[in-house]
This record gives structure tokens, sequence and C-alpha cells, in this order.
């Protein structure tokens, strides 16, 4: 039988630590439905007690007790957190502690570290990666695709544009993007741009349902969204 459980992702900056930490360990509880929040962000006594106060609504509407993930670093606000009324699962605590005293070292607990620039070029490669993605996008200059290392193709929202600008993001990868049209499809053959770079070229596929749902957010009842 599927019980269903809040878990809450509280973090001190974007969440994507705690989201990640917790997603993994969700992830090994097949028969729970989780509704899934994250709360950002959380930098003041202020904004921890209201996060408090949404665990707890959450745990007496669902009837049952509230999972969080915190990576909160101020030793204050880690307190005020522990007071809500849930599992409270605190990275830092689990973590920092244990390698405090192996290390001999306090901890800075300073806000923002875990996201620092450590590797200014890797950075610059990737915000320069970023760059070509959106200036290559939606098939907007093929005359400069022999600079990318990947080039995406497919139908029109079937999410060429957000796995461009991720592998560029993540990977520094220059890639760029073209959509296909009917016509593409009518002739059975790749464009003209896209023939000389053929060992370049990855297809995105996407499910008909889905696609058709995709267009009709953008364009209802046009033949854009038609399943035809």
């Amino acid at each position: 039988m599927s019980t269903k459980r809040t878990a809450f992702f509280v973090s001190d900056g974007t969440g994507i630590t705690s989201e990640t930490l917790g997603h993994s360990m969700l992830s090994q509880f097949r028969g729970i439905e989780f509704e899934h929040v994250t709360l950002p962000y959380v930098v003041s006594n202020e904004t921890t007690h209201s996060v408090v106060e949404k665990i707890n609504q959450a745990g007496q509407r669902d009837g049952t007790t509230p999972i969080v993930f915190s990576t909160l670093v101020n030793d204050e606000h880690r307190e005020i957190l522990a007071r809500c009324k849930a599992l409270v699962l605190d990275m830092f605590a689990a973590f920092l502690g244990p390698l405090e005293q192996e290390l001999g070292v306090r901890s800075s607990h300073t806000v923002g570290q875990s996201h620092a620039i450590k590797d200014h070029e890797a950075y610059r490669i990737r915000i320069d990666a970023v760059h070509f993605a959106l200036d290559n996008d939606d098939g907007a200059r093929t005359r400069h695709y022999h600079q990318a290392d990947v080039i995406l193709i497919g139908v029109s929202r079937s999410g060429k544009t957000p796995t461009s600008l991720y592998l560029a993001l993540q990977f520094g990868l220059y890639a760029a993007n073209y959509p296909l049209t009917e016509e593409d499809f009518d002739d059975l053959r790749l464009p003209e741009c896209l023939i000389p770079h053929k060992e370049k070229l990855f297809g995105l596929t996407i499910n008909p349902e889905r696609l058709i749902a995709i267009r009709n957010e953008r364009m209802a009842g046009s033949r854009y969204a038609s399943a035809r």
C-alpha cells in the first residue's frame, strides 16, 4: 500500500546539495510517495522560523511526520530547525563533526562555500559554452557548427535547448541544436547544413502524448499542437 510523505530540502543556498543527497536517499524507498518541497536561501532567524511553521503545517495536514534534509550551516538556524515536528537529517552535523575531529581543525561554518568557484579556468570554459549554446540555439547560426562538440537535433519542443544548456553548464561542452521540420521528415534526409557534421549529431526523441501536451501549453488548438 502506497504511503504519502512530505520531504523538505532546506538550505541557506540554492538547495541543490540538500536536494541531491535527499533524492538519492528517498529513491531507495519505492513503496512511498514523496511530495518534494525545496526551501532555499534560509539565511535569517525569521526565515528559519517560517520554515519550521511550514514543516509543522505539512505534518498536521498529512497526518505523518515530515522528512527534512538540511544543509544549513549557521548553528543558530540549525537549532531553530531542530525544534520542528519532523525527522531532521542535518547533513552538516552528520559529517562536519567527524571531519573536524579527524583533521583537528574546526570548520569555518561559512555559508555558500560549497558552491564557491574553485577552478576559474573551468568556470570560464563553462560560461563560454553557455554563450555558444545560446548563440546557436534552434538552428540560429549553422555556420558555427564546426566549433560545436555536439549538435542536438529533434522536433520543436523535444527538449533541445535545456539539454544544450545543461551540457554547457555542467560539462563545458559546445552544444548547438537544430529543429527538424515536417519537410525534413518528408524528404527523409538530413538538412544540407547538417550533413558535414554527421559525426556530431545526436537525436532527441519524446513521447508523442507528452509532445502534444507541451505544444498545447504554447499554442492550444493549433495545427502545431495537433496529433496529425
